[in-house]
């Protein structure tokens, strides 16, 4: 007895006759046929009362029926489940101070582990250890390394901020602006940035921010209006927005190194991404 059987014998119920149903099933008649004899044969039952012209389920064939699509079903859920299992294993969860450096991170993950899925979050820095002291992640990025002996971290990148003002503003024209220069100005923002958003608050008190959370609405409000936004220099921030210049913000607190930090006894993966992370710094300080 096959699966490929007990699919058949579904299916011949499903579509109502031997000839329908292996055309359902992209296979000859005959094929279909012999098929279901050999089946019966295991069994040690006819399964199908045959007239010349049409055939049918008996009791045997009915009982077929059901314990086949019983262990079909069970079947599915097998492979449903051990599709999850892969899935979790080859998943891999960070969270994260702000969302460049989860992007920097996802695409070194596919470059060198090929077939792992990255879930990521954004948190506030101190959720971010927490969730890494908790467990309930494998990576965090912090602005800060952790000094402590269970704790691994490397640099993973850096990121400046910039005022994308328009083209015509006084500002545009300078090589680089301080919130002080900025503070009062309304300005277009996207909500979803992590700790940049608490940053311009608190440097910009004055300064009316209008949050967008839909990336897209950000777009399409920045594009149709006057209004001044931020943007930075991360390699993924790369919307380009007509009628606007990117000044460097020159303030301390407008430049980050992000760290990569996992605990020191974590999967080899979680271990092996974090010594490449390490890898690829080394080479880039050495090119530097």
């Amino acid at each position: 007895m096959e699966f490929e059987q007990l699919r058949q014998l579904v299916a011949v119920k499903e579509q109502g006759t031997i000839s329908a149903a292996a055309e359902a099933l992209h296979i000859s008649q005959p094929a279909l046929s012999r098929s279901i004899k050999r089946l019966e044969r295991d069994l040690g039952q006819e399964l199908l009362d045959r007239s010349k012209n049409s055939v049918s389920f008996n009791e045997a064939g009915r009982l077929a029926v059901r314990h086949a699509e019983r262990i079909l079903a069970d079947v599915r859920l097998m492979r449903n489940d051990f599709d999850e299992l892969t899935r979790k294993e080859r998943s891999l969860k960070v969270v994260s101070v702000a969302p460049a450096p989860v992007w920097h991170l996802t695409a070194l993950i596919v470059e060198r582990f090929p077939g792992s899925i990255l879930e990521s979050s954004i948190a506030s820095e101190r959720e971010v250890e927490s969730q890494l002291a908790n467990r309930t992640t494998d990576f965090a990025i912090t602005r800060r390394p952790i000094g402590l002996p269970t704790i691994k971290s490397t640099p993973l990148m850096t990121e400046d901020l910039y005022a994308y003002v328009p083209e015509t503003s006084p500002l545009a024209a300078k090589k680089s602006v301080s919130f002080a220069d900025l503070d009062g100005q309304p300005f277009l923002i996207y909500e979803n940035i992590g700790f940049w958003m608490d940053v311009v608050r608190e440097r910009m008190p004055s300064s009316r921010l209008v949050p967008q959370s839909d990336r897209q609405v950000f777009m399409q409000l920045a594009n149709s209006s006057d209004m001044s936004c931020f943007t930075t220099n991360a390699p993924e921030n790369s919307d380009d927005i007509p009628g606007r210049v990117a000044v460097p913000i020159s303030d301390a607190d407008a430049h980050a190194t992000f760290f990569l930090v996992a605990l020191a006894d974590a999967p080899q993966i979680v271990q092996d991404a974090l010594a490449w992370a390490d890898h690829l710094r080394e080479e880039e300080a050495a090119r530097a």
